[in-house]
């Protein structure tokens, strides 16, 4: 008789996490504007902070495998910024890019794509603002309402074009907190660099330039720890077909080595973004993704390597005949025909040719009048895509 009004702990674990999830997710609901903004670690969350770790456990990966997309997977971004004991879990439960194939926390921009598949975007250019944004794509359309990556302005000067780079739509200047980089071209529109405000590796080096001097004046945050660490150069041959003729462009990935494309091969991998406080003391990072590493930004240090960079180059395209242009297989990704289309692979300048070569690393092209897709994957990450897409609008004197 005992035995029917008792139930195995098991039991009883699994129906209270059922329960939990659903009110931690009404808890996030209502709270979702002050969990944007950030919650003091040492608050007081009464029976939310003081949850057991098996039960806590259970209801955060339950809230995780349930909201597997977005916009429902804000709910897994509001559950590590409750507290520090649901943000610690989240980072173990979580997975990168690079083995989920998701983007969850604003560090994912920053991190390798997946391996064994392109991850779906597209950007939307904004002719009257100059302005660029990223989204990933929420279904297999070509354009839906995606969610929201990252977004680009167009800033041109004298004798350079600068793409400013941010996490907030809307705040996109150097001295905005969400700012991550910049693309930079030279007069020609030939030759551009991507910096990263953030060193991609242990050791980076950052270039010395007129905006780095900018960093620790009262025009940059003093919460960020910015600088400008070059981390891919892209140029752009001379066509001697002009317009007609499909560009040919090269790019060097300086902070991604060559062996990365092989199987086993390993890219650097940033696990936060490094944020220091007013007085220069580092905070804890809000976002992170597991990691082997807690002091760094990579999961593996890079310093003595000796491996060469890898070098991405545009897929030749063929000539079609019957339709009179020159064409590439986007799998109907792409729809209109656009001199920006594109397909990146390694190069074979990286060593001996293999299959890793012929993977498209990524791919961009035209499906509106101001709508693109960007596809890519393992070893770079949604940033230095979005950066090599934006390479593509700007104006080529010299190659056209």
């Amino acid at each position: 008789m005992m035995n029917l009004g008792l139930k195995s702990r098991s039991r009883r674990v699994v129906q209270d996490s059922s329960m939990a999830v659903e009110k931690s997710k009404l808890y996030v609901r209502s709270n979702n504007n002050s969990l944007s903004k950030g919650f003091s670690d040492n608050y007081d969350y009464s029976c939310w902070d003081s949850l057991p770790s098996e039960l806590l456990r259970e209801v955060l990966m339950k809230v995780e495998e349930s909201e597997s997309k977005w916009p429902g997977r804000k709910h897994v971004v509001a559950c590590a910024g409750v507290c520090k004991s649901w943000r610690e879990m989240m980072k173990e439960l979580v997975k990168n890019p690079e083995d989920s194939g998701k983007i969850t926390f604003p560090i994912s921009v920053k991190q390798p794509g997946p391996r064994e598949s392109l991850l779906h975007c597209f950007i939307k250019r904004n002719r009257a603002t100059q302005t660029y944004y990223l989204f990933v794509s929420l279904s297999q359309a070509l354009a839906d309402d995606g969610k929201f990556l990252l977004a680009a302005r167009k800033c041109k000067r004298a004798t350079c074009t600068d793409y400013m780079i941010s996490l907030h739509a809307d705040d996109k200047s150097k001295g905005s907190n969400t700012y991550i980089g910049k693309l930079r071209s030279n007069f020609l529109g030939a030759k551009f660099v991507v910096y990263d405000t953030h060193p991609p590796h242990c050791g980076a080096k950052m270039a010395k330039s007129w905006s780095t001097r900018l960093v620790g004046s009262k025009q940059i945050s003093p919460r960020i720890a910015a600088g400008n660490h070059p981390v891919t150069h892209i140029s752009y041959e001379l066509n001697v077909l002009g317009a007609r003729g499909p560009r040919r462009m090269r790019c060097l990935m300086d902070v991604i080595p060559a062996s990365s494309i092989r199987p086993g091969g390993v890219a650097p991998t940033q696990t936060h973004f490094p944020i220091t406080s007013v007085d220069s003391s580092p905070t804890i990072p809000f976002f992170r993704s597991r990691s082997n590493r807690i002091d760094g930004t990579v999961s593996e240090p890079l310093s003595g390597q000796t491996d060469s960079s890898l070098v991405l180059r545009n897929k030749a395209p063929r000539w079609h005949e019957q339709l009179q242009c020159w064409c590439l297989n986007f799998h109907g990704r792409v729809t209109v025909a656009s001199v920006k289309n594109f397909q990146l692979v390694a190069s074979p300048e990286n060593g001996l040719v293999g299959p890793e070569h012929d993977k498209i690393i990524l791919q961009f092209g035209k499906v509106g009048k101001d709508v693109f897709t960007m596809d890519y994957r393992y070893p770079i990450s949604a940033f230095q895509a979005f950066t090599i897409c934006l390479s593509s609008f700007d104006t080529k004197i010299a190659c056209e």
